[in-house]
């Protein structure tokens, strides 16, 4: 689990970030608060949009990455 954290401080589009606790962009803590320990970014997202419908994930720490795996099979 994470830690997630949603900003106080909007920002030029008047959004509000959510962020890791270990995010290098996260606010100060003053300018921040706990949404709660979570999987991923999005179940934090679901929180936040319970207290502030602007919240959104930073681009920094919660990112989705998608990978795909391929398996070869050896032709004989």
């Amino acid at each position: 689990m994470k830690f997630f954290y949603l900003s106080t401080n909007c920002n030029n589009q008047y959004n509000f970030e959510i962020h890791q606790r270990e995010c290098p962009n996260i606010p100060d803590i003053l300018h921040r608060d706990y949404l709660g320990p979570f999987n991923n970014g999005q179940e934090a997202l679901r929180k936040a949009m319970e207290i502030n419908s602007k919240a959104f994930l930073c681009q920094n720490c919660c990112t989705i990455v998608h990978r795909t795996l391929t398996l070869e099979t050896e032709k004989t």
